[in-house]
């Protein structure tokens, strides 16, 4: 347990009320993690504020503000979105404020569910626009930004003052970044790092693609932990974290380093096996890990091992999804003449012009075999 090792504590009781003392919440708070620079709550669900700890002189604790914040799920960029809003909130708007946070997954069904936004202050990075009244603020760059017409004018009509939407940044990271510093003089400065590598890793940036397959860098090997670690919520976990720590740290948290290992063998071996299965011809590779646990595979492998092709397409599957992944190569875009999202777009899907994703059902995995095939098809022709 790592508030355990933090604090020198054996008992779980024993730290709750540690915590309890050290930052004033009720045991109705107990699930929550602290960041290295200063501590706040992070919890499953709003205690009611009727029972809301009272301070050292027994009078009672002004409320904190509750802030849901909801992530693009398994992806460095929606997570180091979350980390840096989470850090920008905190210094320039309320240092005490309790946060709950939800990774969000491209799903074939809708992602806002009744009583998600739960919050005094409810809020997107990296993931598609809710016309909920109770959203208050809003980040996102996807070029599939909207579900619906109806919400894409919803936004244009009703756009709140904290509501952003720039489809020409690399990364949300980036464009909460220039947004909070530009408009409410947030100091940037100490997640510089965390912001380079957002572009980098979200905008493939990558000089060549042995830099992008080789996973070398502390960035790399977080986004691979992220994207791939066999946990859930590890991403939102680590969140108050990343707000603070540097990326070399990072990795070597327990809970980002019990799976580091295993994963870049899991990674080396992916390698070989789209060796085997990858088909490119036409300008075009296609392949189908379905049958594998390879979801989150090095986007960048298809292009190291065919580097003339122009587009990748192909089909994965997990427990919660099956689905159609859509690439471009980021070294030979000279003749990437299609938008992967505007395709993605016609069955559910969406993203950039350059990457693009459609997600179906576990069950409907024919369909996406079919899609995807179809999908080769037009990019071959």
């Amino acid at each position: 347990m790592i508030l355990a090792e933090y604090f020198a504590i054996d008992s779980p009781m024993a730290l709750v009320g540690t915590l309890q003392n050290r930052v004033a919440v009720p045991l109705a708070c107990a699930d929550f993690c602290l960041t290295s620079e200063s501590p706040t709550c992070i919890v499953k669900s709003f205690a009611p504020r009727k029972i809301r700890a009272e301070g050292e002189k027994g009078a009672l604790r002004p409320d904190m503000t509750r802030v849901r914040l909801c992530f693009h799920d398994r992806c460095f960029d929606g997570t180091a979105s979350a980390a840096l809003f989470y850090r920008f909130y905190r210094e320039r708007f309320d240092s005490s404020a309790e946060f709950h946070f939800s990774g969000m997954t491209h799903r074939a069904v809708p992602p806002w569910e009744g009583g998600l936004f739960d919050g005094d202050e409810n809020v997107i990075v990296d993931f598609k626009y809710s016309n909920s009244p109770k959203l208050t603020w809003w980040f996102d760059h996807h070029q599939s930004a909207f579900l619906t017409p109806e919400d894409a004018r919803h936004f244009r009509e009703h756009r709140g003052p904290h509501m952003f939407y720039e489809p020409d940044y690399r990364s949300c990271t980036k464009l909460i970044a220039t947004v909070a510093k530009e408009k409410f003089g947030f100091d940037t400065r100490p997640v510089e790092d965390l912001i380079h590598w957002g572009d980098i890793i979200d905008g493939a940036q990558y000089p060549t693609p042995q830099s992008a397959v080789d996973i070398a860098e502390p960035a790399t090997q977080l986004a691979l932990v992220i994207e791939a670690a066999p946990e859930d919520n590890l991403p939102a976990r680590i969140i108050p974290e990343l707000a603070y720590r540097p990326l070399a740290d990072m990795i070597k948290l327990p809970l980002v380093a019990q799976y580091l290992g295993p994963l870049l063998e899991r990674h080396r071996r992916s390698i070989e096996i789209l060796r085997q299965r990858a088909e490119a011809r036409d300008n075009v590779i296609f392949f189908d890990v379905s049958d594998l646990d390879l979801e989150g595979y090095n986007k960048f492998i298809p292009y190291l091992l065919h580097p003339a092709c122009v587009y990748s397409v192909s089909v994965s599957a997990s427990a919660m999804r099956a689905k159609v992944s859509l690439g471009t190569n980021p070294w030979n875009q000279a003749s990437a003449d299609k938008n992967l999202a505007s395709l993605a777009e016609k069955f559910g899907g969406g993203g950039h012009a350059r990457v693009a994703a459609i997600s179906f059902e576990p069950s409907d995995l024919p369909r996406a075999r079919e899609v995807a095939r179809e999908l080769t098809a037009v990019l071959r022709a």
